[in-house]
């Protein structure tokens, strides 16, 4: 019994492996007495100190918090002469889609007038061949957001042009293309 003990505390305590068991046994301790002593619950209750309503963070009696509006968009202004949101969507769509035989470069000069100098740039390299469609297949639809800012949704024959148009000086351009499949 004496040499077990020595070797215990003069061997097994003193290596790695020694301090990280007594390590382990302390902390298994402490969770089983922690176990014990604590009352018995409902394990179906989650969280103990849950609260027994809704917490409420305003006062619903003190009006509008500005979160949602009711009040629908204003309408888009548009300069006399200047094209519409939606003729601008109908020529950029047309632009877009292209023909066949188009080199990139024709491609784009079609799509630059109709585009701020930030979506120009964003389709530098794209070529007329990566277009997922071929024909507009509908009218526009326009969700107008504020007077200087609308988006259209063009039906084409495999999808939807999602186009988000800015008003500049020379009117509506097309500042974000996106393509949405059925």
């Amino acid at each position: 019994m004496r040499r077990a003990l020595e070797f215990l505390f003069t061997r097994a305590l003193r290596s790695r492996l020694g301090v990280a068991l007594v390590i382990g046994l302390v902390i298994v301790g402490v969770l089983g007495a922690a176990r014990l002593i604590s009352q018995p619950g409902d394990p179906a209750d989650g969280l103990s100190s849950r609260p027994n309503g809704p917490i409420i963070t305003v006062d619903p009696t003190a009006g509008d918090d500005g979160l949602l509006n009711s009040a629908a968009p204003p309408s888009p202004v548009t300069s006399p002469g200047a094209r519409t949101p939606e003729q601008t969507a109908d020529r950029f769509a047309t632009a877009w889609l292209g023909r066949p035989g188009m080199t990139p470069e024709e491609w784009q000069a079609g799509l630059r007038p109709l585009s701020t100098p930030g979506l120009t740039e964003k389709l530098t390299g794209a070529e007329p061949g990566s277009v997922p469609a071929e024909k507009v297949t509908g009218p526009p639809t326009m969700r107008e957001r504020t007077e200087t800012f609308v988006e259209l949704l063009l039906p084409l024959d495999t999808g939807r042009l999602r186009l988000e148009l800015v008003t500049s000086d020379g009117g509506w351009l097309v500042d974000v293309l996106d393509w949405e499949r059925p």
